[in-house]
């Protein structure tokens, strides 16, 4: 994963408006990211054809909310879920999701994408993103860390990535993995805003390390279409080895970016006791 999640930015986002550091417009803005439309659809006192992130994110509050929650599951693992489970499933489908704290809703997002992909069709490739309010139970949220725990996690997860890439002698190499690397140092270079105001530095230092991580787990999976797509592995076994490995790695990523993105709910919960 090379990129953010668009739930992990309306979380980061929301929160800062929430906590009033930002503008409405700005937040949107920065949800929006470089998609060409986002809106929400079944929130509730909003609802027919969708309506825009402002609106959507205004009559949440208005419905009590009071911060949001980034959740990342995978099969076998509902990381950030708490149920029911129809917003379980659509997350689980989605890859992604957000919960709404004091309002008992989440929200997932449906992305349709049209015309030419890459970076050179982007002018004519267009995003929207649908945003699908669904009710959720109040509870805590699957197997998320502190950012504590996570921040350790994560620095025995970078060693054994390393370790299990020279292992299985893994290159990692082909053209779409080095794009993907050069495309990675060049967002990391950019000195890109990772965290909305609000969010603590540590946050941010987890955050980057788990999306380091993912990156390397990614790349080492990515095929590279030239015949050099498993590096080093050249039987099926050491790539489902491979696979097997980097697997627990790429758990720990995910635990970590969630615990990024929720040290904002974990700092008010802190607070509040």
């Amino acid at each position: 994963m090379l990129i953010e999640a668009r739930s992990g930015r309306l979380t980061a986002w929301g929160n800062a408006l929430f906590a009033g550091l930002v503008s409405p417009d700005e937040a949107a803005e920065e949800i929006v990211g470089e998609d060409d439309r986002h809106r929400a659809l079944g929130v509730p006192g909003a609802d027919g054809e969708g309506v825009g992130l402002t609106l959507a994110l205004g009559r949440l509050r208005a419905l009590g909310a009071v911060g949001l929650r980034l959740a990342l599951p995978a099969p076998g693992h509902p990381l950030g879920l708490s149920g029911p489970p129809e917003f379980n499933a659509a997350a689980l489908a989605a890859g992604e999701g957000v919960v709404v704290e004091g309002a008992q809703l989440g929200l997932v997002p449906e992305v349709t994408e049209s015309g030419p992909g890459g970076a050179v069709g982007r002018a004519d490739r267009h995003v929207d993103v649908v945003w699908r309010c669904m009710p959720v139970r109040e509870a805590p949220p699957a197997d998320v860390p502190s950012l504590g725990e996570a921040e350790r996690e994560l620095a025995d997860a970078m060693r054994e990535t390393t370790e299990v890439l020279t292992r299985l002698d893994v290159a990692g190499s082909g053209p779409i993995a080095d794009a993907a690397l050069e495309a990675y140092r060049a967002r990391a270079e950019a000195g890109r805003r990772l965290l909305a105001p609000g969010y603590p530095a540590r946050a941010v230092r987890v955050l980057e390390l788990a999306q380091r991580v993912r990156a390397l787990v990614s790349i080492a999976s990515t095929e590279g279409g030239d015949g050099r797509e498993h590096g080093g592995a050249v039987s099926a076994a050491q790539i489902a080895a491979r696979a097997e490995a980097l697997r627990p790695v790429e758990r720990t990523a995910r635990r970590a970016q969630v615990a990024a993105y929720n040290s904002y709910a974990e700092e008010r919960e802190r607070r509040r006791h």
